[in-house]
């Protein structure tokens, strides 16, 4: 299984259940990378997507502590039981993690590869991803060259989880 975020240079993910920074080239990677795959995130992340919507030309599953939550175009789990159900039939290259705060936090240990978007500048976060330069059980092992758009300079980074 694997992750993507994008961090600001705290490793500060969110503010006012918002991204912290409109990147058109991010968001474009982000959807490269996902399109087509199953992507996994909290309710919470979900209201955020435009329009209240699955993502589209992905399989969407909502790790929620809500029963009674129920999504159209979305698959709904209450617990790490029947998400790990769910995500069996599909080869874990193909799964990724997209957020919030808790359900990174809970579902890292999981993961084998993070993608990491490091944007260099300070979002006055108030929601944090964990620092993996700080993890001993992950490796950097590679970084873009660095980009800007909409005023931002970042680079896209791999992690990898040491085995």
């Amino acid at each position: 299984m694997n992750l993507i975020v994008a961090v600001d240079k705290n490793w500060g993910i969110g503010r006012d259940n918002k991204l912290l920074f409109y990147i058109p080239a991010d968001l474009k990677y982000f959807k490269s990378k996902t399109i087509d795959k199953v992507v996994i995130m909290g309710r919470s992340t979900f209201l955020t997507m435009p329009n209240q919507k699955p993502l589209k030309n992905r399989k969407n599953i909502i790790l929620t502590k809500n029963v009674n939550l129920q999504i159209e175009g979305a698959v709904v789990c209450n617990d790490f039981e029947s998400l790990f159900d769910e995500i069996e039939t599909h080869n874990s290259e193909d799964v990724f993690v997209i957020g919030g705060e808790s359900i990174y936090q809970q579902l890292l240990d999981y993961c084998d590869t993070a993608y990491i978007t490091k944007i260099q500048a300070d979002g006055n976060a108030q929601k944090f991803f964990p620092n993996l330069d700080k993890k001993d059980d992950w490796e950097f092992v590679e970084s873009s060259e660095q980009f800007e758009d909409n005023g931002y300079q970042f680079t896209y980074n791999t992690y990898k989880k040491i085995k």
